[in-house]
């Protein structure tokens, strides 16, 4: 297998620098520590871009923040400069990359898929199969083998300078586990940390319709059977390649319907999971007061309308929408 390089002769130029700070500081320019940054921003960004030039960038050290939306969890926060700045730095040349390593039906992160063309491929299997297995993995972003990405990383790239680089982001958490939720590289590390899960799946079991987003994913078939043994093949897998355990592993009939991405199918119709309906009703009817108080500005909310209008019309939610009150709110503040 031909390894991937020239990764770092793309990183550093001043041109991607200044591209990885404006992405950096997308929605958060009213924050203090964006501000200051700004204040003297050519001087600043040039001396992060020093950092990485000269070998002498180190991830620093995290803080940590309890959040209960969509779940609760831990998240994992680094500073503006150099950190964040840094890791949109790497992704800019690395996420095309990615994007062509990963398989068509892995969802998450990729421009152009997302959850909304994760449930209408979920669909064309619900309606071609009689029978899913479903599974999630235990604490995923958390049991992640810093050793196992770090190599994975290695066995695909041979870009040293990039490979060094990345390795200081990897190994900055201690305990040898743990890719940090907050971390813009770990959505992308943890979506390739199970691409050898994706083509065992589709090449090993030989699944023709198998959806992964994230750390769940669904695999299909007409024989209950079969997928029973499946389930029992993947632990081995990812237990033996990964050091990773299910959280929960299902076979069932798809006329249950498939709760997967936020929404549940079935085999002529989809719903919105109840659970997220309850939040984003919530969300859309606290937007009014939020605006009032100046707590938002108008852009933010006609975006969060924009956004919930247009997963709301994907699913069977006519009596949902009238409950949001989405008509009457867009007309009146966002006219």
């Amino acid at each position: 297998m031909q390894r991937i390089g020239n990764l770092w002769q793309n990183i550093i130029p001043k041109e991607n620098f200044d591209l990885a700070e404006l992405e950096a500081r997308r929605h958060k320019t009213k924050r203090h520590d964006v501000m200051e940054f700004e204040k003297d921003r050519d001087k600043n960004l040039d001396e992060v871009r020093e950092l990485v030039i000269s070998k002498k960038f180190h991830t620093s050290p995290y803080r940590s923040k309890k959040i209960y939306e969509p779940k609760e969890r831990i998240i994992y926060i680094l500073p503006y400069a150099p950190d964040r700045i840094v890791q949109h730095a790497i992704m800019n040349v690395l996420v095309p990359i990615m994007e062509r390593l990963f398989i068509s039906d892995s969802y998450a992160c990729i421009e152009g898929r997302g959850q909304t063309s994760a449930s209408l491929r979920t669909m064309e299997a619900v309606r071609r199969n009689k029978y899913c297995l479903k599974c999630d993995i235990h604490h995923f972003y958390p049991s992640i083998n810093q050793n196992i990405l770090s190599e994975m990383y290695h066995n695909k790239f041979k870009d040293k300078d990039f490979l060094d680089l990345m390795d200081d982001i990897i190994f900055s958490f201690p305990g040898g586990y743990n890719c940090p939720i907050g971390n813009y590289t770990s959505q992308w590390s943890g979506n390739f940390y199970l691409t050898p899960l994706d083509h065992f799946c589709k090449h090993e079991l030989k699944i023709r319709d198998y959806i992964r987003y994230c750390d769940d994913f669904l695999l299909f078939s007409d024989d209950k059977a079969f997928l029973h043994d499946c389930r029992r093949k993947i632990e081995d897998f990812i237990g033996k390649n990964l050091e990773l355990t299910y959280s929960k592993s299902d076979v069932f009939s798809v006329k249950q319907g498939i709760d997967f991405v936020g929404y549940r199918h079935f085999d002529n119709y989809i719903l919105v999971r109840k659970s997220t309906a309850n939040k984003q009703k919530r969300k859309m009817l606290e937007l009014p007061s939020m605006y009032e108080n100046g707590l938002i500005t108008a852009d933010q909310m006609r975006s969060t309308i924009d956004s919930i209008s247009g997963w709301l019309k994907h699913a069977n939610a006519y009596n949902l929408k009238q409950s949001m009150r989405i008509k009457e709110i867009r007309g009146k503040y966002c006219a």
